[in-house]
């Protein structure tokens, strides 16, 4: 897969009734995953929305979430630029670039659902999340 760039928002607990109207805007495949299918079943936010994807018939992808629990959220700065894809060397050295006099939120590390994951502003505020994921098989 190429590497892909696309929004990223985030929401205040109604992620899935926010991407569920953009798929009725577009179109398109929707994908959830709730913070309850990767280990946290058994907390109070099991069924939100942890990450959602939808690929539109017109090539738009847009990516989404609840926030997750501990963060604050911010209306009007609920968004991010997200990079994601499978080449490592390309993906860590645009990340390398980005956070270069910027701040990292999250470290570029492996996450508990098994891809490399990192949170960072870049040095003129804009928020970048980079998605490496692992080959499956």
């Amino acid at each position: 897969m190429a590497s892909r760039l696309n929004p990223y928002l985030t929401f205040d607990g109604d992620a899935r009734q926010a991407m569920e109207f953009y798929q009725e805007v577009f179109g398109g495949t929707l994908d959830l995953n709730r913070f309850g299918d990767f280990g946290q079943a058994d907390t109070p936010d099991a069924d939100k929305i942890m990450h959602a994807m939808l690929e539109t018939p017109a090539g738009f992808t847009l990516m989404g979430s609840d926030n997750p629990p501990g963060m604050e959220l911010v209306k009007g700065t609920n968004h991010a630029v997200s990079l994601s894809g499978e080449d490592d060397a390309e993906l860590r050295g645009y990340w390398a670039k980005l956070s270069e006099g910027g701040s990292v939120s999250v470290p570029l590390e492996k996450q508990m659902w098994g891809d490399v994951f990192g949170m960072c502003t870049d040095r003129f505020g804009v928020p970048w999340m980079v998605n490496i994921s692992q080959p499956q098989g």
